[in-house]
């Protein structure tokens, strides 16, 4: 596919800086430069799905147990004696 494109002058003007420096066309950068940004886009579509799913999942039980499990793990692993997610905090800050 072809296309055309009307660019403003300092964005033109970085294309060509930045596809020389790296020793190709403008043409060749620009299509780099976008196949990167798609494949990105395609990256993060991907993790929001995971994590809607993750949303979505009715299981509250499961959660919840995961949950608990996840604040113990980190709160016995600490160096410090001071606990990450103290008891009392509950419902207040997390």
């Amino acid at each position: 596919m072809t296309l055309t494109l009307n660019l403003p002058t300092d964005i033109e003007k970085y294309l060509m800086q930045e596809a020389e420096q790296k020793g190709l066309s403008t043409e060749a950068y620009t299509l780099q430069l976008l196949t990167e940004y798609i494949a990105l886009k395609a990256k993060q579509a991907k993790a929001i799905n995971v994590l809607q799913s993750w949303i979505d999942d009715t299981n509250f039980q499961e959660q919840q147990e995961t949950a608990e499990y996840l604040i113990n793990a980190l709160d016995e692993n600490r160096l410090s004696k001071r606990k990450l997610f103290p008891s009392e905090m509950k419902g207040i800050t997390w």
